[in-house]
C-alpha cells in the first residue's frame, strides 16, 4: 500500500499501525494454512475466544480474511456447557436440560454447543438431543466412532460435530478426515507468529491508485 501525507503524522502512527497489521496478517496467514490443510474435506476451520481484551473483533476479522470462520464473539452469542459446567450440573444430560430450562424461563433462544471428552459423554449428549457437540481433546479413533454413531441416527443431518483442543497443522487433516463438520483452533489467535512488515520512504511522490 502507498501512504502520503505529513511525515510527522505518518511516522507518529507508523508503529501502532504496523503492530496491528503484523498481528492480523499473522493470524490470517496461519488460518490460510489450516484451511488449505483440510481442503477437500467437509470440515470448516473455526477460531476461539482466545484473544486479548479489546482486540477480539480485529483478531476474529483477520481469521475470516483467509477462509476461516468465527465461533462465538462472546459469552452471550452462544451457550457452551464445558467440563466445569457439566461437573457442577451433575452430568451432560443435566447440563443440557439446565440450559433448556433457563432459556424457557427467560424467553431467550441462542445456539448451544456442549463439550464432551469421551465417547460415552458424546452418546449421552446425542441421547439428550444436543444439536452441536464439541469433541474436546479426543483421539482420532474416538472421533471416528462418534461420527459413525451420528450417521446411524435419523436426525444426523441436524447434528454438528466439532473437534477441538490441541489441534496442530500436522494433525488437522487426520481430524478432518473423520467426517467432523467443524474444527476449532485456538492457535489461530493465540500463537500465530506476526508477519514482518515495514514502512519505507519512497524516492518521490507515488500516485495513489484509484
Amino acid at each position: 500500500m502507498h501512504l502520503s501525507g505529513s511525515a510527522r503524522s505518518l511516522i507518529t502512527g507508523e508503529r501502532t499501525a504496523l503492530n496491528f497489521l503484523q498481528r492480523m496478517c499473522g493470524f490470517a496467514t496461519l488460518t490460510d494454512r489450516y484451511v488449505r490443510a483440510v481442503a477437500g474435506t467437509r470440515a470448516r476451520i473455526l477460531d476461539t475466544r482466545k484473544t486479548p481484551p479489546g482486540l477480539r473483533a480485529l483478531d476474529k476479522y483477520a481469521v475470516t480474511a483467509d477462509g476461516g470462520h468465527n465461533h462465538r464473539l462472546d459469552l452471550a452469542a452462544m451457550v457452551l456447557p464445558k467440563e466445569n459446567h457439566i461437573a457442577a450440573a451433575g452430568g451432560v444430560t443435566a447440563a443440557i436440560e439446565a440450559v433448556r430450562r433457563a432459556m424457557a424461563r427467560t424467553g431467550q433462544t441462542v445456539e448451544s454447543d456442549v463439550e464432551v471428552q469421551t465417547v460415552t459423554q458424546a452418546v449421552e449428549a446425542l441421547g439428550a438431543g444436543a444439536r452441536w457437540i464439541m469433541l474436546d481433546n479426543m483421539p482420532v479413533a474416538d472421533i471416528e466412532q462418534v461420527v459413525k454413531l451420528r450417521a446411524g441416527r435419523a436426525d444426523a443431518s441436524r447434528i454438528l460435530l466439532e473437534a477441538s483442543c490441541t489441534i496442530r497443522l500436522d494433525t488437522v487433516l487426520a481430524i478432518a478426515g473423520t467426517g467432523v463438520d467443524l474444527i476449532s483452533v485456538g492457535a489461530l489467535t493465540r500463537s500465530a507468529p506476526a508477519l514482518d512488515l515495514t514502512m519505507l520512504p519512497t524516492a518521490g511522490p507515488v500516485p495513489c491508485p484509484r
